[in-house]
């Protein structure tokens, strides 16, 4: 099936293409939103050939597995049919029928809803994360391997233009930041964008100066600094600001709009933003940094086991449950405090455990002779070693049940030695195999961050396997 027939056909089970208000993509995934929710058809997509599993976890909303590359395909397909990427495009839809999405959607939890959202902001940042954390990882090797490379003009040059593309993302992490959050919002996104770039500037200690709440001996003690709050507080601000620009707009005629709402938006809004939101979103990023330098950076070895085994063995329940989405936020405050991420690389063995109990259940299905078992699994193994773990959750353990509980218990064993040995990330996005090159921030020295993920990674494939033989029988993988 080409990628034109699998979207016509999923755009079928969701109700027509009139049914839809947004069509966008992940890293993995085609995200829908539609006017009527009863009309989606959940098992007609999950029958579709090129679908490996659905999300559909909130009323109007609901996420098509269809694997990397292909979702922005699959996206661009829709865009093509005139189906808009955001809600802010789609101005012909019906607006009782997208209040009565919206009040549907508000019935379940609020912590959830929250994590998505910042899963919304977030996610389409994961590109330039990854680039920007490879780039780093790339140049620190560099500096490893040659010391002196400063002296040859080649790997000068490469040297810097890595250095360059790091920079440019991670420097302005707040604008891109403040970009989405205003968008996500239904504000104007370039005003999010100069809120989140402001944010950063040394106008912003000349204020913390003159107001005498700049510590000049300890900077990063100051009540107000720039970077002061990171990304936390530009979601906040951008939040604040799309309300401001709402009001600013009620009462602003049509014929002065676009001059002086910008205008009156950003001016209303720094103030409060400066003063109030940057402080205390400051101490916030603080006391975040401090729970995870505690626990995933500890001294004590025993405190850094655990930490790595409960939360790597959590984190895709996590992920069936929607909430992992609320852990980019603080991947982003670690990297802007101390330059990379502890957390990350034990949370990428995750997706190791489920290939180790892929292996597991494939010589059990080869035993029973569960044929379509063992071609599912043939088919999702290459992926799932390259960290892409969609096929082998949707297609084999979470419909099974025990393998997802086995898998993240033995892959626990991988988190914990990961952590145990302060492996770290300059950046987050991908794993498995393919997240090698990111893991090169550990205070051990790139080469041994990197030998520490790899090594983790088959303690992860090896405990997924045995955990998994000793909890799924032969029966069970017979009868699913």
């Amino acid at each position: 099936m080409t990628n034109e027939e699998l979207v016509r056909a999923a755009l079928e089970k969701v109700g027509g293409k009139s049914n839809v208000l947004t069509a966008t993509n992940c890293m993995t995934r085609l995200r829908v939103r539609v006017k009527d929710d009863t009309k989606i058809d959940d098992e007609g997509l999950k029958a579709i050939e090129g679908v490996m599993g659905i999300v559909h976890d909130r009323t109007g909303y609901v996420e098509i597995v269809v694997g990397p590359g292909k979702c922005r395909k699959c996206a661009d397909i829709c865009r093509d049919m005139g189906i808009p990427a955001d809600a802010a495009a789609s101005t012909a839809n019906d607006w009782q029928t997208n209040k009565a999405a919206v009040k549907a959607g508000q019935k379940q939890s609020k912590v959830k809803e929250l994590f998505k959202t910042f899963g919304d902001i977030f996610i389409p940042l994961i590109p330039g994360v990854v680039a920007s954390g490879l780039c780093a990882g790339i140049n620190s090797l560099i500096g490893q391997v040659v010391p002196n490379y400063a002296d040859i003009p080649a790997l000068a040059l490469i040297s810097t233009l890595l250095g360059l593309m790091n920079t440019c993302f991670l420097g302005y992490l707040t604008a891109w930041v403040g970009y989405r959050a205003a968008e996500k919002f239904g504000g104007t996104p370039i005003l999010g964008g100069m809120l989140g770039m402001i944010t950063g500037l040394e106008g912003i200690n000349k204020i913390s100066s003159i107001l005498g709440l700049f510590n000049e001996a300890v900077p990063l003690d100051s009540i107000l600094r720039a970077g002061r709050g990171g990304v936390l507080a530009v979601v906040l601000g951008a939040w604040c600001l799309v309300k401001i620009e709402r009001w600013v707009r009620k009462w602003m005629p049509e014929s002065l709009d676009i001059v002086f709402t910008p205008l009156i938006t950003m001016i209303l809004c720094l103030v409060p933003y400066i003063l109030i939101i940057m402080p205390a979103t400051g101490y916030v990023s603080t006391a975040l940094c401090w729970v995870v330098e505690k626990l995933c950076m500890s001294e004590s070895l025993i405190v850094r086991i655990i930490a790595g085994y409960v939360s790597t063995a959590l984190f895709l329940p996590m992920v069936a449950m929607g909430m992992h989405h609320g852990l980019v936020a603080l991947y982003s405050v670690q990297l802007e405090s101390f330059g990379y991420v502890t957390l990350y690389p034990a949370l990428a063995m995750a997706g190791a455990g489920q290939v180790g109990a892929a292996v597991a259940i494939y010589f059990k299905a080869k035993k029973c002779g569960n044929t379509r078992l063992k071609n599912v699994i043939t088919g999702a193994l290459p992926a799932g070693l390259l960290g892409i773990g969609e096929p082998l959750i949707y297609g084999v353990t979470l419909p099974m049940g025990k393998p997802f509980i086995s898998a993240g218990l033995g892959a626990g064993f991988g988190g914990a030695f990961v952590m145990a040995m302060q492996v770290a990330a300059t950046a987050w996005g991908p794993s498995g195999l393919l997240a090698l090159f990111v893991m090169t921030a550990g205070p051990h020295g790139v080469a041994a961050s990197v030998g520490c993920y790899a090594v983790g990674l088959v303690i992860c494939y090896i405990m997924g396997f045995i955990v998994t033989n000793a909890m799924v029988s032969v029966e069970d993988v017979a009868n699913a």
